[in-house]
């Protein structure tokens, strides 16, 4: 199956599948590579090539990949190994 283009929707759905079924990863990005010390509410806004857009406590917050994303599998592989490498608490 080949993989869609980064689009608006391709964004939304992402980003609805991430704050619906994995709000705690969503917070992990916010503290981990957005340099949060507490964050108490975080929801993924949109999910372009560069960067990731979230919003942390009610203020938004980019955070961005180390390369650009070329398709949602990227995008799915990237979120993924973003959470692989933060430490483990």
């Amino acid at each position: 199956m080949a993989a869609d283009p980064l689009t608006s929707a391709v964004s939304d759905r992402i980003c609805k599948h991430m704050n619906d079924d994995h709000a705690e990863a969503v917070l992990a990005y916010a503290r981990h590579y957005g340099g949060v010390a507490a964050p108490q509410q975080a929801r993924m806004l949109a999910v372009r090539p560069e960067a990731m857009e979230l919003e942390v406590d009610g203020e938004r917050l980019a955070v961005a990949f180390d390369h650009t994303l070329s398709d949602s599998e990227d995008a799915h592989r990237t979120l993924v190994a973003m959470l692989r490498a933060m430490p483990q608490a």
